[in-house]
């Protein structure tokens, strides 16, 4: 398992859509804020939480295509589906990968590009704790919509509509937390559901991708 992390790991960079794509798009879509909004230091730390949580969201969607496009077009991802790993152990490797990738880098810069917005330094640190705890959630469901489009010609688009919605409620919970935790009002309820809405995501999200991926193998 390790050995598949260090590959998916490599050929994330050697591709690209890693480090580099997630993070200029997350940069473009903070420096565009401004001019949408106008330059008020009030207006912006006031929705610098949810704006963040956007753009990171809005990050990770550009390169679930490639978790399991590769693997599909070059004959890998046959191989492991009938390889003595456990195909449920193979998806979580590569949501991991994923959020190594993409998920973590965003994670760490956001409190840097939140100072483009105003974003005080209590609120930084919520909205740290809130994408640390919530982004695994959008890279493990963004693997069972690159499992449900695996093998579709420009699924792009489709994987988009279809994981979404399923991002919302980790979007509502963590932009929740972030503002609740900088105004000091009580954060127990939207922690607790952002952690459970993880929890469950890694739980379950490879055994349902891993079902989709052998029916689509068929």
């Amino acid at each position: 398992m390790i050995a598949l992390l260090i590959r998916d790991l490599r050929l994330a960079m050697r591709a690209g859509g890693g480090f580099g794509l997630g993070l200029a798009f997350f940069l473009i879509v903070v420096v565009l804020i401004p001019f949408g909004v106008g330059p008020s230091g009030a207006i912006l730390s006031q929705i610098a939480g949810g704006v963040l949580w956007v753009g990171a969201l809005l990050a990770c969607l550009l390169s679930l295509d490639r978790i399991f496009a590769l693997d599909y077009e070059d004959g890998s991802l046959d191989l492991l589906a009938t390889s003595p790993l456990p195909l449920e152990g193979v998806v979580a490797m590569k949501a991991l990968a994923h959020w190594i990738t993409t998920g973590l880098p965003l994670v760490l810069a956001a409190p840097l590009f939140g100072v483009l917005l105003h974003l005080e330094g209590e609120a930084a640190a919520w909205l740290t704790l809130s994408l640390c705890l919530g982004t695994p959630a959008l890279s493990m469901l963004g693997a069972f919509g690159a499992a449900l489009t695996v093998g579709l010609k420009r699924g792009g688009l489709l994987l988009s509509l279809l994981v979404l919605p399923l991002y919302m409620p980790s979007l509502i919970f963590g932009a929740e937390l972030v503002r609740r935790g900088a105004a000091g009002l009580p954060v127990g309820v939207a922690l607790a559901m952002l952690g459970a809405i993880t929890a469950f995501s890694i739980a379950a999200i490879p055994f349902a991708a891993a079902a989709v991926i052998r029916a689509n193998l068929r």
